[in-house]
């Protein structure tokens, strides 16, 4: 048989055992919340071209050639107070592929292109998208919360997947 401890050792195991606790949903909060954060910090970067493509130059890149890290064409203006132009530059990616023709954005003062439309905006949205699934694992394993990391890990999977569908 095991002794029982006094009241005032168990009231203080108690106290010391749910502030470590605590501390530890605290934490992971504050990671969960960081990563989710640095997710929105990584995507809002393309996403406010996209999403915010009020007064800026919209229309289609017909990319004619792709080097490096990034694919080129002309191009064609399809919004008032827009320009033609020779040369634009668009990140190759998974989404982009020579010969194609592709609506896009760009970016205020450069020759820098985005993916404009639903696909543009999804596609922009990525960094978010795995974010989530990284801050789904942290809030199942730290902060013990498995239906809100569900929540989290099938949103994140939910964006990614139809960002994939939308760009192909």
């Amino acid at each position: 048989m095991i002794p029982a401890m006094p009241a005032t050792a168990a009231t203080a195991r108690q106290v010391s055992v749910s502030a470590l606790r605590l501390g530890r949903v605290a934490a992971m909060g504050a990671v969960a919340a960081l990563i989710v954060f640095a997710g929105v910090w990584g995507s809002w970067g393309t996403a406010q071209h996209v999403m915010l493509s009020k007064g800026r130059e919209a229309g289609t890149v017909r990319v004619t050639s792709c080097a490096g890290s990034t694919c080129a064409g002309p191009f064609t203006p399809t919004s008032s107070g827009s320009r033609a132009r020779a040369r634009v530059e668009l990140p190759q990616s998974v989404a982009v592929r020579a010969g194609q023709t592709y609506d896009v954005v760009l970016k205020p003062g450069t020759a820098d292109a985005v993916r404009s439309g639903p696909a543009g905006i999804l596609y922009a949205w990525v960094p978010l998208g795995g974010a989530l699934l990284l801050a789904s694992v942290v809030v199942a394993g730290g902060m013990r919360l498995t239906r809100v990391a569900w929540v989290l890990g099938l949103s994140g999977a939910g964006l990614l997947t139809a960002a994939f569908v939308a760009i192909q």
